[in-house]
């Protein structure tokens, strides 16, 4: 058994499992057992972990600052909001809501925000601040409801409420389909020979209910492994 493949072994394990009900947020035990289950339902998610092994967590810690840096990840590379994101922390000192308020547009803009992320900033924090928006409750409410209060803030589209569910509250079965790269690894993991758009992503997604959140994770790691980033670490976008 040792030296069989490692899908091979996964989905022995899968067989070997009990049911497992879906939790609230993936832990390392339930993302092993997702993973496990997916490979003994999908052949060419059983090759990914032949070719690449298992996918990490990815997690990052709730709160604002994460979500701020999600928004920054929009539609710009994930290095190019990194730095952004790095510098603004030099800037502000402490990154709070209230903090960032504090920041002229001058120092936003010296960090690296566009005007457009550092209005969308604003309003983030200022909903936080005046309590327009808890993420505290976003944490306890349920995938549907706290997507919909994250996109009632200007400048939190869907795939932002998105990766902030899938990533930094953990949930199980988020899947973002406005996400460039996961498109880009269905296509070649399916076979498609091209990138599907956000329908024909939604409706493939539904086969691998209710790890849709541990497929992406899949997916993501046989993105960057084709490109030769295995080890890259793929916060989000």
């Amino acid at each position: 058994m040792s030296n069989a493949p490692i899908a091979v072994i996964v989905r022995m394990r899968a067989g070997m499992m009990t049911a497992m009900t879906v939790p609230r947020a993936l832990s390392e035990t339930a993302l092993g057992h997702a993973v496990a289950e997916l490979a003994r339902r999908d052949p060419d998610l059983a090759a990914i972990v032949d070719r690449f092994g298992f996918p990490p967590l990815w997690n990052r810690p709730p709160g604002f600052g994460t979500l701020l840096h999600v928004v920054l990840e929009q539609q710009v590379s994930l290095d190019s909001a990194r730095a952004a994101f790095d510098r603004l922390i030099v800037i502000a000192g402490s990154l709070t809501p209230r903090r960032l308020l504090e920041l002229s547009d001058a120092e936003l803009l010296a960090a690296g925000l566009s005007r457009q992320k550092a209005r969308y900033g604003r309003e983030l924090a200022r909903a936080l601040e005046n309590g327009t928006l808890s993420l505290d409750d976003v944490a306890h409410a349920d995938d549907e409801a706290a997507r919909t209060a994250l996109l009632a803030i200007p400048g939190i589209g869907p795939w932002t409420a998105d990766i902030y569910l899938l990533m930094a509250l953990g949930r199980p079965d988020v899947w973002p389909v406005g996400d460039i790269a996961l498109a880009a690894a269905v296509g070649d993991v399916k076979g498609l020979g091209r990138r599907p758009g956000p329908a024909e992503l939604e409706a493939l997604g539904e086969a691998w209910r209710p790890w849709r959140s541990v497929a992406a994770r899949l997916l993501w790691l046989d993105y960057l492994g084709r490109r030769g980033r295995r080890h890259a670490t793929r916060e989000a976008g």
